[in-house]
């Protein structure tokens, strides 16, 4: 499917599940309680933590991006052992964002464009569970409304691969080292954040260029 395309049938997705099959009193109230809800708070995993929170920290709506780690069963990890790949935490990025700017399913629709959620346990050149593409929810709402989305998606067959995604629920998360936060703005010269961030944010802001700040 071309990238119009996929753009256009996740966008339907994410209207679908805002609106789909309700009544008018309903979007009313919903709306309300949209309105007077100041933040939520999600946590995802889309490979390396550090292209993750560059793009998040650009997303109007989104007021704080933490890295950290998350799914494992190991208290107080450190970056070198969930590297290690023994722990069984994803890295990952915790979102505090305001629903009457941005809703979790708009969230869930950059979320999926700019990772393939189709490979396991792996983007790009990094390797291992550490990198899943994992949706880390933090209420029935949100578990519902990514499980949908996801279902939808696989079965409008999006990508030539199923998506891989994990949904689970939140049961810890460790903020990542102070080295590791606001990654890409204070070291935006390295190679690693010239060659493979910088590209990334370059598709996303074409992309989603109505959505920056």
């Amino acid at each position: 499917m071309k990238r119009k395309n996929l753009i256009r049938f996740i966008s339907l997705c994410v209207m679908s599940l805002m609106f789909g099959g309700k009544t008018m009193a309903t979007n009313a109230i919903s709306y309300i309680q949209m309105e007077t809800m100041k933040q939520d708070t999600i946590t995802l995993g889309a490979g390396c933590f550090w292209c993750v929170e560059a793009i998040f920290q650009e997303l109007d709506g989104v007021s704080e991006v933490v890295s950290g780690y998350a799914g494992g069963e190991v208290e107080n990890p450190n970056y070198k052992s969930v590297c290690s790949g023994e722990t069984g935490h994803a890295e990952v990025c915790q979102l505090i964002f305001s629903p009457d700017v941005i809703s979790f399913a708009e969230i869930l629709e950059v979320f999926w464009q700019v990772h393939d959620p189709t490979t396991l346990n792996r983007q790009g050149a990094d390797i291992g569970t550490q990198y899943r593409s994992a949706i880390f929810y933090h209420s029935d709402e949100q578990r519902e409304i990514a499980s949908n989305l996801k279902r939808s998606l696989n079965s409008e067959q999006i990508w030539p691969n199923p998506i891989v995604t994990e949904i689970a629920p939140l049961k810890n998360f460790y903020p990542a080292e102070k080295y590791h936060q606001n990654y890409f703005d204070e070291n935006s010269n390295e190679s690693y954040c010239r060659m493979v961030i910088n590209p990334k944010l370059e598709k996303f802001r074409k992309v989603f260029r109505e959505k920056l700040k």
